[in-house]
This record gives C-alpha cells, sequence and structure tokens, in this order.
C-alpha cells in the first residue's frame, strides 16, 4: 500500500496510562448510559420506549422537510420520519403519550390534509408499540450486543492467544461504549438504527486491532530479544500507514453517507463515522497497551 508515513518512530506506549484512563472514563460513561437505557430514562426511541407507527400514503411525492414543518406547525411533537419515495409514502413514527392511537392518527391526517388538500392524504397502516415490546427490544438489543463480543473474544482466542483476545475484546467493549456514551450526552435517540451501527462498529473495531495485533506477533517471534514495549511500537508504527489510509477511506465514505444519504441514514452515518474514529484510536491505545501488560505480568510471573 501507499505508505503516507515512512519509518514513523512515535512513542505509543509511552502514552498509554493517559490513554487508558481517558478510555476508562469513556467507558464508565457507557456503562451509565445502559443503566439510563434499561431504566427507560435516556433518549429512547419508539422502537425502545414504545409508541405509534402511522404511514401515511399521498398522490404524488412531497419531501419530509415539508411534513416535519406541517406536523410541527400542528403541535405534534417528539415523532420520526421515513420516506418511501417509490411508492409516494411516508411513515411517522411518533413516541408513546397521553394521546391514543385513534386521535392521533385523527390528528396526523387532519393536519396534513389542511396542509396538501390536493395530494389525497390516507392513512395506509398504523402500528402501536407498547412498552413491554420496547423493553423486550432493549433486552435483546443488548444481548445480541453481547453475543458479538463474546464471538470475537472466541475468535481472537482460536487465532492469537487468550493475552491477545483480552485486548480485542476490550477494545470492542470500550468502541461500543464509547459511541453510546456519545449518543447519550449530546442527546441524540438511542434506537435499532444505532444497535445496527454498533454491531457494525464491533466487527471494525475488531479488524483493525487484528492487524496490529498480527504485527505484534510477527515481531515477537523475529525480535524475541528486544523488550517487549519496545516491540509493540514497532509494530503499530510499521502498520500506522495502513490503518491511517483504511480509516480515512472508510471515513470519508460514510461522511458521504452522512451528508448526501438523507435523514434515514443520519444517525447511522454519523454513530459508524464515531466507531471509525474510536476504532482507530482503539487498535492502538486501547487493545495493544492491554496486550502489553498482560504479557510483562505473565513474564514477571514466569521468573
Amino acid at each position: 500500500m501507499i505508505e503516507l508515513l515512512k519509518d514513523t518512530k512515535i512513542d505509543f506506549m509511552g502514552k498509554r496510562k493517559i490513554a487508558l484512563a481517558f478510555s476508562a472514563i469513556m467507558m464508565l460513561l457507557g456503562l451509565f448510559a445502559i443503566v439510563q437505557v434499561s431504566r427507560g430514562t435516556a433518549n429512547l426511541g419508539i422502537d425502545f420506549a414504545g409508541g405509534t407507527a402511522v404511514q401515511i400514503k399521498f398522490n404524488r411525492t412531497i419531501s419530509l422537510q415539508e411534513i416535519r414543518e406541517t406536523l410541527t406547525k400542528g403541535g405534534i411533537t417528539d415523532f420520526d420520519l421515513q420516506d418511501l419515495p417509490t411508492e409516494n409514502k411516508v411513515l411517522i413514527r411518533i413516541k408513546k403519550g397521553e394521546q391514543t392511537l385513534g386521535s392521533l392518527s385523527e390528528k396526523i391526517i387532519s393536519v396534513l390534509s389542511a396542509q396538501f388538500s390536493e395530494s389525497n392524504v390516507v392513512v395506509d397502516s398504523t402500528t402501536e408499540i407498547g412498552p413491554k415490546v420496547g423493553a423486550r427490544l432493549r433486552n435483546d438489543a443488548f444481548w445480541a450486543i453481547m453475543a458479538a463480543i463474546i464471538g470475537i473474544l472466541i475468535y481472537i482466542t482460536i487465532r492469537f492467544q487468550f493475552t491477545f483476545s483480552v485486548g480485542a475484546t476490550v477494545a470492542t467493549f470500550h468502541d461500543v461504549l464509547a459511541v453510546l456514551s456519545i449518543f447519550y450526552v449530546m442527546g441524540k435517540e438511542i434506537n435499532l438504527i444505532l444497535v445496527s451501527a454498533l454491531l457494525m462498529i464491533a466487527g471494525y473495531s475488531l479488524t483493525d486491532t487484528v492487524v496490529v495485533f498480527d504485527r505484534i506477533r510477527e515481531n515477537l517471534r523475529s525480535k524475541h530479544r528486544m523488550p517487549t514495549v519496545d516491540v509493540v511500537n514497532l509494530s503499530i508504527n510499521e502498520v500506522l500507514s495502513r490503518t491511517i489510509i483504511t480509516s480515512l477511506t472508510t471515513f470519508f465514505a460514510v461522511a458521504a453517507l452522512y451528508v448526501v444519504g438523507g435523514e434515514v441514514v443520519h444517525e447511522f452515518a454519523f454513530a459508524i463515522m464515531c466507531g471509525i474514529i474510536v476504532g482507530t484510536y482503539s487498535s492502538m491505545y486501547v487493545a495493544s497497551p492491554i496486550v502489553l501488560l498482560l504479557g510483562e505480568g505473565r513474564a514477571r510471573r514466569k521468573k
């Protein structure tokens, strides 16, 4: 690959204590966000909090911005819009509130019909997600992420050794919690779209970490007389150009999706962008330092 940076000698491990302290704060904040999500006190989407989904059909294409402004002026709040342009349909999802399903549907069609009288506004379907279903979805989302992390632990243990698997698992867990904490602090909605993004981030983080681990393992075999900390630093520097190129190209692709992809994929793309940054950081400053600490600890026990 093209080498953007050649013969770098950055002392990554020299800053490992500061990096691990910062990462610990991010993980604690992420764990706090999980507690808030489980209690239902975070900014949850209707997937997790419960609510109503109303699908509206028009006889022509109407932009989401027009619909959003019309509903807001009509006194309808806490809603999400999803466009189905090929069928001239719009899915309106509204979080649970005091309004009943019937009155809410009637209000929506009344507001939209008044604004788009020539568009033949029709309620195509209505769906209500109760709080019990939302709680179950929250629980299933948690176990889906845990299953992915456990799978990573098993995979890295088989491919490398347990020391490496601990580093990869902690780094993956760190990345998921870090992105979740960002969404929680920014007050962004936490829903199934974010869960799908977190699962994708876990896979991306593992891919970058494995590349670094491969080089560390190779150098540990060929440079067994070199101190372990120097081996880890050398390995990260050797793959640094590859890491930057891969992360930048992926980031630019997702950034384009974020800018021009529309409202439907906006939050998903934002989560992936955060995950790329955090995942690149964790492969150097979370996974590698943990492998170093565990390796040095085992060496001391052998002596």
